[in-house]
């Protein structure tokens, strides 16, 4: 808000100037011409006022009182006209510089803003260009992490997997260990009783065979025996000379085929247990060939448990190892990109406060341009001003002088010819 002060009244002028140094120079320029216009217009005004004083009181001479009156009143009439002529003249000024100003200001504005919303909008077209090479490149490493997380995901998720089979491949191999033990126990077990059941059965068959045989022969002698009684008995009738001599001769048969049955019993034993032995050493011949046969089966399939167990041990290790490799990588991985959010939330927090500390330094450096185009605003109204009041008081000195000069000029005329008109008479 700038105040113009003027003798006649106070015109205020509202105006918003922003505007660059060539414009600001120019309307300096403009300025100035106009100044030195207004000033050339009030002394031509002052002289034509002047003149047509200097033209009144060369047509009148009155006294010197009335002559001072009027000289005065003239001069007052003469002074409120001038400054009522000098006010509208400066009101039509002011008006004319107000329209001007606020016209060279709306267009030198507009176009300053036009400018500035050019290089706002290259600035900003600019900027999101490199937001938007920046996002996309942004988004193709997280989907390029994001890809390779899932990798590593799944291959995690198939290490488990595979891990999870190992284990459960292990214990599968651990159960057919216990079953092949349990197996061999149960082998050694069924052998032994089997080779007890055969033994025992071979018992029970030869000596069930050889009391049968044995039976049968003590049988037939019993046979014969009771039927060579029978015959000593019908014959004891006849002869009984022959029947003691038959019945010692039956006594005597029968310990002699006790004596043979004895000696056939121990035949039959001897026989019995060389047959035994003999047996005994097949079946001893073919129970290590059938051992030795499951031995090789049960250690082959015991080499086999073990080579499948190690190399299932060692993929274990291997998975196991793998796995936390995988971790590790995750949990870097996932270091990795809180440390480059860290560092993006930094970058974009350090661009914030650039950015708000450019915008205050370009608020702060328009705003002391404005207060110093203001202030030189100010200091050149006030010189126009104070220009102005000597210019007014310089010229009102030089009329009154002269006023005063052309009054002494004629009252020392008027006072000549009364004394010459005195003289005469």
């Amino acid at each position: 808000q700038y105040n113009f002060w003027g003798e006649g009244g106070i015109i205020q002028i509202n105006t918003f100037i922003y505007m660059s140094a060539f414009q600001r120079a120019r309307m300096k320029e403009e300025k100035q011409q106009k100044l030195q216009e207004r000033r050339e217009r009030l002394r031509i005004m002052l002289q034509e006022e002047r003149d047509q004083l200097e033209a009144e009181l060369r047509n009148v001479c009155p006294d010197r009182a009335t002559l001072t009156r009027q000289l005065v009143e003239k001069t007052d009439a003469l002074w409120s006209a001038r400054e009522e002529r000098r006010n509208n003249c400066l009101k039509c000024l002011c008006v004319q510089v107000e329209t001007e100003l606020c016209k060279d200001h709306v267009v030198s504005q507009w176009q300053v803003q036009q400018q500035e919303r050019k290089q706002a909008d290259e600035r900003t077209r600019e900027e999101k260009q490199r937001f938007e090479n920046e996002y996309e490149r942004t988004r193709r490493e997280e989907k390029k992490r994001a890809e390779d997380l899932r990798k590593q995901m799944e291959e995690l998720q198939l290490r488990e997997q595979e891990a999870e089979h190992l284990k459960q491949e292990q214990e599968a191999l651990m159960s057919q260990c216990w079953e092949l033990e349990k197996l061999e126990d149960e082998r050694k077990r069924m052998e032994e009783s089997r080779r007890k059941t055969e033994f025992g059965h071979f018992l029970t068959r030869q000596y069930c065979a050889q009391l049968k045989r044995r039976a049968q022969q003590v049988q037939e002698d019993w046979w014969i025996l009771a039927a060579l009684l029978e015959g000593e008995v019908e014959e004891q009738r006849l002869e009984k000379a022959r029947r003691e001599r038959a019945v010692t001769d039956a006594a005597w048969m029968k310990r002699v085929i006790e004596e043979q049955l004895q000696l056939e019993r121990e035949r039959e034993a001897e026989f019995d247990v060389l047959y035994r032995e003999e047996a005994q050493r097949v079946w001893e011949k073919e129970r290590r060939a059938r051992e030795r046969l499951m031995r090789e089966v049960l250690t082959g399939r015991q080499q086999q448990l073990e080579e499948r167990m190690k190399e299932n041990r060692l993929a274990r290790d291997e998975s196991l190892q793998r796995r936390e490799e995988l971790i590790q990588q995750l949990e870097q991985e996932r270091l990795t990109r809180r440390q480059e959010r860290e560092q993006q939330e930094g970058a974009r927090t350090t661009r914030m406060q650039e950015i708000s500390a450019q915008v205050e330094q370009r608020r702060r450096e328009q705003w002391e341009e404005q207060r110093r185009q203001e202030q030189e605003e100010l200091q050149e109204r006030k010189e126009l001003r104070q220009q102005e009041e000597e210019l007014h008081l310089h010229m009102l000195m030089i009329y009154i002088m002269a006023l005063i000069n052309d009054c002494i000029g004629k009252f020392s005329i008027l006072n000549f010819h009364c004394t010459s008109a005195e003289v005469c008479m």
